[in-house]
């Protein structure tokens, strides 16, 4: 299959056309996070395959393609239709044509959803605290309750103490069973502003009567009032780890449910309509499960995606690769689903509700049909096997993330990403060890480089048993430049780490998100009604 090409101008109006199409930035993660199309998807060239089949399940799906003008989007077409796909383009000149066409070029991750938090902050304006005042809050022992919107993992790596991670659409799915006095306030913070926005805002479209406050640029705003932050901490009480609610607090949730699908008017779905919607081969499906763990042992949906509710919203471009596609999201009360469909909603896609409670015998759909094909990856050796062809001349590289290759490595081991192969192995390469433990990067590089008759072996073992093997460790620390770690995002990484400047820069640019939009972009979004909650 040869990829169609479009100007700037054609793949500006075909985004923008209201039909479906997965528009994916084959970029490597450092370069998309220094600027991007709004509605770029992420789909680094370096786990093309793998990602694109999660993304972009149907196989004639329209999927557009967007590099630095360098050619990898022409490989990355190659390689989509050796997987079956069958409507694939790309934009003539990449990003430079783009931005010289004079489009958005937006920095960062997650753009669309943290745009559409400014947007509803802008429209609604949830009230706030700032970090100075819950301090004072907190010294004075004044009634409150402090609830952290993000997930367990983010939790964990740095907290604001006497916060509960209580991820957004759990809180108000369980939100009798934590918060039984009506009048209690109720403060929400994150790691910047969007999941405290939303989340105050989901619990006011919830029906919640409390006080909900969010607290205002989440732990960066703490940080920069000049407070401390706990790092490292074990989540307390996560999702996965409540009781299952009992008859009181389920049926709160399920009343909030049924009030809030019923004034959005939002779609609701047996299990039967959402079996039919996954095998409909004309319009693009995607399952999500919103329940818990626990939750969902109880009652398996194999087919469908787990995903916390608060992150499908504020992620959903590491999930859904289709925009304008069919969103069924999978619930026991509805109350999590409802939510998130009122937000998705907004952001262009069309969701609907699978109630569990509504139907306590019937089948779940546990699998999913394809014919999209995976590259197959070379038989794993052991650590003594790949030894002996480094010993015999073989080039060593290590696929693993760069950061861990920065902690420790094998002796002689180069850091290399799959889009850089093979250009950057001097010539007369003839055989490759990768050090890897994921299959889909050494299948996926193996591709690129057998096309260039370069043998690969791949070495999957761990540093421990390959130094057991008699491989050398090299244990001391080594730093890659940015130019060199392709696979990070390094837009203002580290305003978690203590960077005042960096904090000062990402608050700035969530801010500032709605003046970059022009009028189709801002049409692309739309409203949340909150007059009646």
């Amino acid at each position: 299959m040869s990829a169609r090409s479009l100007t700037a101008a054609a793949a500006k109006q075909r985004l923008h056309a209201g039909r479906e199409i997965a528009f994916l930035d084959v970029r490597e993660p450092a370069a998309f996070g220094e600027g991007h199309p709004l509605f770029a998807v992420p789909c680094p060239y370096s786990r093309l395959e793998v990602l694109t089949i999660a993304l972009v399940p149907r196989a004639d799906a329209a999927v557009l393609l967007i590099d630095d003008g360098d050619g990898v989007a022409a490989r990355a077409a190659e390689r989509l239709a050796a997987c079956g796909y069958t409507d694939v383009s790309l934009i003539e000149g990449g990003m430079p044509a783009w931005a010289a066409a004079g489009y958005g070029v937006f920095a960062g991750v997650n753009v669309p959803s943290k745009t559409l938090g400014e947007m509803l902050e802008h429209t609604h304006h949830p009230r706030t605290i700032d970090a100075a005042t819950l301090r004072q809050w907190q010294r004075e022992g004044r009634e409150h309750l402090f609830f952290d919107a993000r997930p367990p993992a983010e939790f964990a790596k740095m907290r604001i103490e006497g916060a509960r991670c209580l991820p957004n659409g759990e809180l108000a799915h369980r939100f009798a069973a934590v918060v039984p006095d009506e009048a209690v306030p109720v403060v929400i913070t994150c790691a910047g502003r969007t999941r405290g926005i939303i989340g105050a805002l989901g619990l006011r479209a919830a029906g919640i009567r409390n006080p909900v406050l969010a607290l205002e640029n989440g732990t960066q705003g703490w940080a920069l009032a000049g407070f401390p932050l706990d790092r490292g901490a074990d989540p307390n009480k996560l999702p996965d780890e409540l009781p299952l609610l009992d008859p009181q607090a389920r049926q709160a949730s399920r009343a909030r449910a049924e009030t809030l699908i019923a004034r959005n008017e939002l779609a609701r779905i047996s299990a039967t309509d959402a079996a039919a919607m996954l095998d409909d081969r004309k319009q693009t499906s995607y399952l999500f499960d919103l329940r818990s763990a626990h939750e969902r042992s109880e009652r398996p949906c194999r087919a469908a995606v787990p995903v916390l509710a608060g992150q499908l919203v504020q992620a959903t471009d590491q999930y859904v690769g289709v925009r304008h596609a069919r969103l069924i999201l999978v619930d026991d009360t509805g109350l999590r689903a409802a939510l998130t469909a009122l937000f998705l909603r907004a952001l262009g896609f069309e969701p609907h509700i699978l109630v569990l409670d509504d139907e306590p015998q019937a089948a779940l759909p546990q699998n999913r049909t394809t014919t999209l094909r995976h590259p197959e990856a070379p038989p794993a050796m052991t650590a003594g096997e790949a030894l002996r062809h480094v010993e015999a001349g073989a080039a060593l590289l290590d696929l693993r993330p760069s950061q861990a290759w920065e902690a420790r490595r094998l002796e002689g081991a180069h850091w290399i990403s799959r889009a850089d192969l093979p250009a950057t192995l001097p010539a007369g390469t003839r055989a490759v060890v990768l050090h890897a433990e994921e299959a889909d990067a050494v299948a996926a590089a193996t591709i690129d480089l057998a096309q260039d008759g370069i043998a690969v072996h791949w070495l999957a073992a761990s540093l421990d048993a390959c130094a057991e093997a008699g491989w050398v460790i090299e244990s001391e620390p080594r730093t890659l430049t940015r130019e060199q770690a392709s696979d990070r995002v390094w837009f203002v990484h580290d305003r978690h780490d203590g960077n005042r400047e960096a904090s000062l820069q990402y608050l700035a640019w969530e801010m500032g998100l709605i003046a970059q939009l022009d009028a189709d972009e801002r049409a692309a979004f739309g409203a949340v009604d909150l007059a009646n909650a």
